[in-house]
Protein backbone atom coordinates (compact mmCIF):
# COMPACT_ATOMS: atom_id res chain seq x y z
CA UNK A 1 0.00 0.00 0.00
CA UNK A 2 2.72 2.25 0.90
CA UNK A 3 4.24 2.07 -2.60
CA UNK A 4 0.85 3.11 -3.62
CA UNK A 5 0.04 5.39 -1.66
CA UNK A 6 3.21 7.57 -2.86
CA UNK A 7 2.22 7.47 -6.12
CA UNK A 8 -1.50 8.47 -5.33
CA UNK A 9 -0.02 11.33 -3.62
CA UNK A 10 1.79 12.38 -5.79
CA UNK A 11 -0.79 12.28 -8.82
CA UNK A 12 -2.74 14.37 -6.55
CA UNK A 13 0.17 16.99 -5.98
CA UNK A 14 0.73 17.13 -9.56
CA UNK A 15 -2.81 18.02 -10.00
CA UNK A 16 -2.68 20.94 -7.55
CA UNK A 17 0.23 21.89 -9.15
CA UNK A 18 -1.22 22.47 -12.61
CA UNK A 19 -4.58 23.96 -11.02
CA UNK A 20 -2.60 26.56 -9.50
CA UNK A 21 -0.90 27.32 -11.89
CA UNK A 22 -3.68 27.77 -14.29
CA UNK A 23 -5.93 29.47 -12.11
CA UNK A 24 -2.73 31.77 -11.60
CA UNK A 25 -2.52 32.51 -15.18
CA UNK A 26 -5.96 33.30 -15.79
CA UNK A 27 -6.79 35.71 -12.74
CA UNK A 28 -3.22 37.21 -14.14
CA UNK A 29 -4.50 37.96 -17.59
CA UNK A 30 -7.57 39.62 -16.43
CA UNK A 31 -5.68 42.11 -14.03
CA UNK A 32 -3.81 43.03 -17.22
CA UNK A 33 -6.81 43.39 -19.10
CA UNK A 34 -7.91 45.49 -16.55
CA UNK A 35 -4.74 48.09 -16.16
CA UNK A 36 -4.67 48.41 -19.88
CA UNK A 37 -8.24 49.48 -19.72
CA UNK A 38 -8.22 51.88 -16.88
CA UNK A 39 -4.52 53.12 -18.67
CA UNK A 40 -6.25 53.59 -22.17
CA UNK A 41 -9.32 55.39 -20.29
CA UNK A 42 -7.11 57.52 -18.03
CA UNK A 43 -4.73 58.25 -21.77
CA UNK A 44 -7.84 59.16 -23.75
CA UNK A 45 -9.32 61.30 -20.52
CA UNK A 46 -6.52 63.69 -20.17
CA UNK A 47 -5.35 64.18 -23.20
CA UNK A 48 -9.14 65.26 -24.42
CA UNK A 49 -9.90 67.04 -21.23
CA UNK A 50 -6.45 68.26 -21.16
CA UNK A 51 -6.39 67.47 -17.64
CA UNK A 52 -2.82 67.87 -15.74
CA UNK A 53 -1.09 65.20 -14.09
CA UNK A 54 -2.49 66.18 -11.32
CA UNK A 55 -6.16 64.68 -12.01
CA UNK A 56 -4.25 61.00 -11.49
CA UNK A 57 -3.11 61.64 -7.67
CA UNK A 58 -6.89 62.54 -7.41
CA UNK A 59 -8.45 60.09 -8.89
CA UNK A 60 -6.26 57.53 -6.78
CA UNK A 61 -7.78 59.08 -3.66
CA UNK A 62 -10.98 59.20 -5.10
CA UNK A 63 -10.64 55.45 -5.58
CA UNK A 64 -9.61 54.88 -2.52
CA UNK A 65 -12.36 56.36 -0.86
CA UNK A 66 -15.46 54.96 -3.14
CA UNK A 67 -13.67 51.51 -2.50
CA UNK A 68 -11.61 51.04 1.07
CA UNK A 69 -8.86 48.77 1.05
CA UNK A 70 -8.28 48.75 -2.77
CA UNK A 71 -5.19 47.71 -3.69
CA UNK A 72 -2.71 47.78 -6.99
CA UNK A 73 -4.19 51.75 -7.75
CA UNK A 74 -2.09 54.28 -6.20
CA UNK A 75 -0.97 57.29 -7.94
CA UNK A 76 2.36 55.45 -8.79
CA UNK A 77 0.56 52.25 -10.44
CA UNK A 78 -1.98 54.35 -11.95
CA UNK A 79 0.95 56.56 -14.10
CA UNK A 80 1.99 52.74 -14.54
CA UNK A 81 -0.85 51.76 -16.21
CA UNK A 82 -1.25 54.64 -18.40
CA UNK A 83 2.25 53.88 -19.78
CA UNK A 84 1.65 50.17 -20.46
CA UNK A 85 -1.50 50.99 -22.25
CA UNK A 86 0.29 53.56 -24.48
CA UNK A 87 3.24 51.36 -25.61
CA UNK A 88 0.73 48.31 -26.17
CA UNK A 89 -2.02 50.80 -27.90
CA UNK A 90 -1.19 49.05 -31.14
CA UNK A 91 -2.62 45.57 -30.09
CA UNK A 92 -5.83 45.98 -30.23
CA UNK A 93 -6.35 42.52 -30.77
CA UNK A 94 -4.70 41.53 -27.70
CA UNK A 95 -7.05 44.21 -25.64
CA UNK A 96 -11.03 43.88 -26.56
CA UNK A 97 -13.29 46.80 -25.10
CA UNK A 98 -15.75 44.46 -24.52
CA UNK A 99 -16.26 40.98 -23.07
CA UNK A 100 -14.88 38.10 -25.67
CA UNK A 101 -16.88 34.92 -25.95
CA UNK A 102 -16.17 32.05 -23.34
CA UNK A 103 -15.01 30.19 -26.88
CA UNK A 104 -12.20 33.35 -27.58
CA UNK A 105 -10.86 33.91 -24.38
CA UNK A 106 -8.05 30.63 -24.64
CA UNK A 107 -7.39 31.52 -28.52
CA UNK A 108 -3.58 32.16 -28.66
CA UNK A 109 -3.01 35.46 -30.94
CA UNK A 110 0.27 35.59 -32.61
CA UNK A 111 2.24 38.88 -33.03
CA UNK A 112 4.34 39.62 -35.36
CA UNK A 113 8.03 41.41 -34.71
CA UNK A 114 10.80 41.84 -36.35
CA UNK A 115 12.69 39.99 -33.93
CA UNK A 116 10.12 37.10 -33.54
CA UNK A 117 8.25 35.45 -36.05
CA UNK A 118 5.40 34.39 -33.52
CA UNK A 119 5.34 35.13 -30.45
CA UNK A 120 1.78 33.57 -28.17
CA UNK A 121 -0.07 36.13 -26.31
CA UNK A 122 -0.08 33.71 -23.26
CA UNK A 123 3.52 34.70 -23.15
CA UNK A 124 2.45 38.65 -22.91
CA UNK A 125 0.08 37.41 -20.14
CA UNK A 126 2.55 34.74 -18.62
CA UNK A 127 3.94 37.51 -16.27
CA UNK A 128 3.07 40.34 -14.18
CA UNK A 129 1.88 43.43 -14.32
CA UNK A 130 5.66 44.28 -12.32
CA UNK A 131 7.48 42.73 -14.71
CA UNK A 132 5.89 44.63 -17.37
CA UNK A 133 6.65 47.85 -15.92
CA UNK A 134 10.26 46.77 -14.89
CA UNK A 135 10.70 46.32 -18.86
CA UNK A 136 8.59 49.74 -19.39
CA UNK A 137 11.24 51.29 -17.46
CA UNK A 138 14.24 49.91 -18.17
CA UNK A 139 14.27 48.65 -21.72
CA UNK A 140 14.83 51.55 -24.03
CA UNK A 141 12.88 49.23 -27.35
CA UNK A 142 9.99 47.31 -28.15
CA UNK A 143 12.26 44.21 -29.38
CA UNK A 144 14.18 44.26 -26.03
CA UNK A 145 11.08 44.37 -23.91
CA UNK A 146 9.93 41.02 -26.10
CA UNK A 147 12.92 39.63 -25.75
CA UNK A 148 12.59 39.40 -22.13
CA UNK A 149 8.74 39.41 -21.85
CA UNK A 150 9.52 35.69 -23.47
CA UNK A 151 12.40 34.88 -21.97
CA UNK A 152 10.35 35.90 -18.09
CA UNK A 153 7.27 33.80 -19.12
CA UNK A 154 9.10 30.60 -20.10
CA UNK A 155 11.81 30.76 -17.76
CA UNK A 156 8.95 31.94 -15.29
CA UNK A 157 11.41 34.25 -13.95
CA UNK A 158 11.06 36.74 -10.79
CA UNK A 159 10.94 40.42 -10.85
CA UNK A 160 14.57 40.09 -9.18
CA UNK A 161 15.85 37.72 -11.95
CA UNK A 162 14.51 39.89 -14.55
CA UNK A 163 16.24 43.12 -12.96
CA UNK A 164 19.65 41.22 -13.45
CA UNK A 165 19.64 39.99 -16.66
CA UNK A 166 18.45 43.04 -17.77
CA UNK A 167 21.58 44.72 -15.98
CA UNK A 168 23.77 41.79 -17.56
CA UNK A 169 22.78 43.29 -20.85
CA UNK A 170 21.52 39.51 -22.16
CA UNK A 171 19.46 40.71 -24.94
CA UNK A 172 23.14 42.63 -26.26
CA UNK A 173 24.35 38.86 -26.03
CA UNK A 174 22.00 37.15 -28.48
CA UNK A 175 22.68 36.67 -32.04
CA UNK A 176 26.50 37.47 -30.75
CA UNK A 177 27.89 34.21 -30.50
CA UNK A 178 31.75 34.21 -31.86
CA UNK A 179 31.40 31.96 -35.18
CA UNK A 180 32.11 31.09 -38.63
CA UNK A 181 29.09 30.64 -40.28
CA UNK A 182 28.96 33.41 -43.09
CA UNK A 183 31.79 31.19 -43.99
CA UNK A 184 30.63 28.10 -43.78
CA UNK A 185 26.91 27.36 -43.81
CA UNK A 186 24.61 27.70 -47.11
CA UNK A 187 23.28 31.32 -47.19
CA UNK A 188 19.18 29.80 -46.85
CA UNK A 189 19.70 29.08 -43.16
CA UNK A 190 22.35 31.64 -42.14
CA UNK A 191 20.54 33.96 -40.57
CA UNK A 192 18.38 31.61 -38.79
CA UNK A 193 21.55 29.79 -37.33
CA UNK A 194 22.81 33.37 -36.07
CA UNK A 195 19.26 33.61 -34.23
CA UNK A 196 19.94 29.92 -32.88
CA UNK A 197 22.65 30.34 -30.31
CA UNK A 198 23.31 32.31 -27.35
CA UNK A 199 26.57 33.79 -26.63
CA UNK A 200 25.80 32.99 -23.02
CA UNK A 201 23.72 30.56 -21.81
CA UNK A 202 22.29 30.77 -18.11
CA UNK A 203 22.28 27.29 -16.47
CA UNK A 204 20.56 27.91 -13.43
CA UNK A 205 18.80 24.29 -12.99
CA UNK A 206 22.14 23.40 -12.45
CA UNK A 207 23.05 24.28 -8.21
CA UNK A 208 26.79 23.13 -8.17
CA UNK A 209 29.99 24.48 -6.75
CA UNK A 210 32.18 22.04 -8.86
CA UNK A 211 33.73 23.58 -12.33
CA UNK A 212 33.87 20.18 -13.78
CA UNK A 213 32.42 19.23 -17.34
CA UNK A 214 31.05 16.43 -16.49
CA UNK A 215 29.27 17.06 -13.69
CA UNK A 216 28.17 19.77 -16.03
CA UNK A 217 27.19 18.09 -18.46
CA UNK A 218 25.00 14.84 -15.89
CA UNK A 219 22.86 18.18 -14.20
CA UNK A 220 21.77 19.19 -17.91
CA UNK A 221 20.92 15.54 -18.64
CA UNK A 222 19.33 15.00 -15.65
CA UNK A 223 17.30 18.04 -16.54
CA UNK A 224 17.17 17.95 -20.85
CA UNK A 225 13.97 20.03 -20.69
CA UNK A 226 15.19 22.98 -19.12
CA UNK A 227 18.35 22.79 -21.08
CA UNK A 228 16.21 22.76 -24.49
CA UNK A 229 14.19 25.73 -23.50
CA UNK A 230 17.36 27.24 -22.50
CA UNK A 231 18.62 26.31 -26.16
CA UNK A 232 15.60 28.21 -27.97
CA UNK A 233 13.09 26.47 -30.27
CA UNK A 234 13.48 23.36 -32.52
CA UNK A 235 16.20 21.69 -30.87
CA UNK A 236 15.52 17.69 -29.87
CA UNK A 237 17.97 15.84 -27.94
CA UNK A 238 19.89 12.74 -29.67
CA UNK A 239 21.86 11.89 -26.39
CA UNK A 240 24.82 12.35 -24.71
CA UNK A 241 28.60 10.60 -24.88
CA UNK A 242 27.42 10.01 -28.68
CA UNK A 243 29.76 7.11 -29.40
CA UNK A 244 31.47 7.72 -33.12
CA UNK A 245 34.22 4.99 -34.12
CA UNK A 246 36.78 6.31 -36.79
CA UNK A 247 39.08 3.55 -37.71
CA UNK A 248 38.23 1.70 -34.93
CA UNK A 249 38.65 4.02 -32.16
CA UNK A 250 35.87 5.36 -30.17
CA UNK A 251 35.69 9.12 -29.41
CA UNK A 252 32.73 11.13 -27.67
CA UNK A 253 30.54 13.51 -28.15
CA UNK A 254 29.10 15.23 -25.15
CA UNK A 255 25.86 16.33 -26.20
CA UNK A 256 24.42 16.04 -29.46
CA UNK A 257 21.26 17.65 -31.28
CA UNK A 258 18.95 18.04 -33.86
CA UNK A 259 17.61 20.97 -34.77
CA UNK A 260 14.51 20.94 -37.09
CA UNK A 261 14.75 25.06 -38.00
CA UNK A 262 18.21 24.62 -39.15
CA UNK A 263 17.78 20.60 -40.22
CA UNK A 264 21.07 19.75 -39.16
CA UNK A 265 23.12 17.95 -36.33
CA UNK A 266 24.25 20.35 -33.48
CA UNK A 267 27.44 18.75 -31.49
CA UNK A 268 27.49 20.70 -28.27
CA UNK A 269 30.93 20.37 -26.36
CA UNK A 270 31.79 21.19 -22.68
CA UNK A 271 34.90 22.73 -21.24
CA UNK A 272 35.63 24.14 -17.98
CA UNK A 273 37.64 27.35 -17.13
CA UNK A 274 38.67 29.57 -20.44
CA UNK A 275 38.60 28.67 -23.92
CA UNK A 276 41.66 27.70 -25.54
CA UNK A 277 42.53 27.17 -29.10
CA UNK A 278 43.04 23.81 -29.38
CA UNK A 279 39.49 22.59 -28.57
CA UNK A 280 38.00 23.88 -32.01
CA UNK A 281 40.51 21.34 -33.33
CA UNK A 282 38.72 18.37 -31.42
CA UNK A 283 34.98 19.84 -32.03
CA UNK A 284 35.82 20.59 -36.11
CA UNK A 285 37.07 16.47 -35.96
CA UNK A 286 33.25 15.96 -34.56
CA UNK A 287 31.69 17.73 -36.80
CA UNK A 288 33.40 16.53 -39.56
CA UNK A 289 32.59 12.60 -38.36
CA UNK A 290 28.70 13.06 -38.00
CA UNK A 291 28.72 14.97 -41.17
CA UNK A 292 30.46 11.98 -42.96
CA UNK A 293 28.99 8.73 -40.57
CA UNK A 294 25.61 10.10 -38.82
CA UNK A 295 24.33 13.14 -41.32
CA UNK A 296 21.71 11.89 -44.04
CA UNK A 297 21.70 13.19 -47.22
CA UNK A 298 19.04 15.97 -47.25
CA UNK A 299 20.27 17.25 -44.04
CA UNK A 300 22.14 20.49 -43.76
CA UNK A 301 26.08 20.34 -42.72
CA UNK A 302 26.12 19.96 -38.87
CA UNK A 303 27.32 22.30 -36.40
CA UNK A 304 29.20 22.55 -33.24
CA UNK A 305 29.03 24.56 -30.61
CA UNK A 306 31.68 24.69 -27.89
CA UNK A 307 30.40 25.98 -24.31
CA UNK A 308 32.98 27.49 -22.00
CA UNK A 309 32.61 29.20 -18.66
CA UNK A 310 34.82 32.03 -19.95
CA UNK A 311 36.36 33.14 -23.35
CA UNK A 312 38.65 36.34 -25.10
CA UNK A 313 36.67 36.99 -28.32
CA UNK A 314 39.99 37.98 -29.71
CA UNK A 315 41.33 34.70 -28.99
CA UNK A 316 38.11 32.65 -30.70
CA UNK A 317 38.26 34.83 -33.92
CA UNK A 318 42.02 33.85 -34.24
CA UNK A 319 41.03 30.52 -33.42
CA UNK A 320 38.65 29.92 -36.26
CA UNK A 321 40.84 31.20 -39.05
CA UNK A 322 41.16 28.04 -41.48
CA UNK A 323 38.58 25.56 -40.16
CA UNK A 324 35.72 25.68 -42.55
CA UNK A 325 33.49 23.57 -40.61
CA UNK A 326 30.43 25.52 -39.05
CA UNK A 327 31.30 26.68 -35.23
CA UNK A 328 30.60 28.64 -32.15
CA UNK A 329 32.34 29.38 -28.96
CA UNK A 330 29.80 30.42 -26.10
CA UNK A 331 30.21 30.52 -22.11
CA UNK A 332 27.63 29.33 -19.77
CA UNK A 333 26.72 30.30 -15.82
CA UNK A 334 25.79 27.97 -13.25
CA UNK A 335 22.97 28.90 -10.58
CA UNK A 336 26.70 28.86 -7.86
CA UNK A 337 28.08 31.60 -10.25
CA UNK A 338 24.62 34.33 -9.78
CA UNK A 339 24.64 36.45 -7.09
CA UNK A 340 23.72 34.71 -3.63
CA UNK A 341 20.66 36.85 -2.96
CA UNK A 342 19.31 35.38 -6.89
CA UNK A 343 20.69 31.67 -5.78
CA UNK A 344 17.18 31.17 -3.92
CA UNK A 345 14.64 32.51 -5.92
CA UNK A 346 15.35 30.68 -8.88
CA UNK A 347 12.11 27.85 -10.38
CA UNK A 348 12.42 24.91 -8.75
CA UNK A 349 13.29 22.65 -11.97
CA UNK A 350 11.00 19.94 -10.79
CA UNK A 351 8.38 21.79 -10.29
CA UNK A 352 8.70 23.65 -13.74
CA UNK A 353 8.47 20.57 -15.58
CA UNK A 354 5.41 19.25 -14.26
CA UNK A 355 4.04 22.63 -15.27
CA UNK A 356 5.33 22.57 -18.75
CA UNK A 357 4.21 18.65 -19.14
Amino acid sequence: MESSYVDFLRDVKDHILRSRYRAARLVNRELLLLYVAVGKRLSEKVAAEQWGNKVITQLSADLQKELPGLRGFSRRNLFNMKAFADEYADLTYLFPDGAQPESQQTEIVQLTTALFDELPAELFFGISFTHHTTLLSKCSTRQERLFYMVKSAQSQWTVEMLDWQIKAKLYKKQGKLPNNFTDSLPESIRDTALQAFKDEYLLDFINVEADDERVVEKGIVQNIREFILKMGTGFSFIGNQYRLIVDEQEFFVDLLFFNRQLQCLVAVELKRGAFKPEYLGQLNFYVNVLNDLVKLPHENPSVGILLCKEKSNAIVEYAFQGFTTPMGVATYQLSSDLPEHLRNVLPDPEALKKLLD
